[in-house]
């Protein structure tokens, strides 16, 4: 079993920084992949960004060359950080891991993006 829980969402102005956390309940470093998704009213449930047990990566075209996943396996967390931010990113942020083939959800952090 593995517990998930994300943390740093606020509001923000358009064209600033957040960071969010994801601290994992067991070694990240034992997850086959980790990412964040998020989720826009009325919209489903995107990818933003993933990251592997070897150290690839994966960012959704919406947020390449602003957001920036990366991880701490000392402290078994995750994070995202995200710069020059848009409205358009104000949205529930996931964090997400597989793990044995099963994947597990946090229970999300609002991002709000003022313009």
């Amino acid at each position: 079993q593995v517990q998930l829980v994300e943390s740093g969402g606020g509001l923000v102005q358009a064209g600033g920084s957040l960071r969010l956390s994801c601290a994992a309940s067991g070694s990240i470093f034992s997850m086959n992949a980790m990412g964040w998704y998020r989720q826009a009213p009325g919209n489903q449930r995107e990818l933003v960004a993933t990251l592997t047990r070897f150290g690839s990566t994966n960012y959704a075209d919406s947020v390449k060359g602003r957001f920036t996943i990366s991880r701490d396996n000392a402290k078994n967390t995750v994070y995202l950080q995200m710069n020059s931010l848009k409205s358009e990113d104000t949205a529930v942020y996931y964090c997400n891991a597989i793990f044995k083939a099963r994947d597990y959800w946090g229970q999300g952090t609002q991002v709000t993006v003022s313009s």
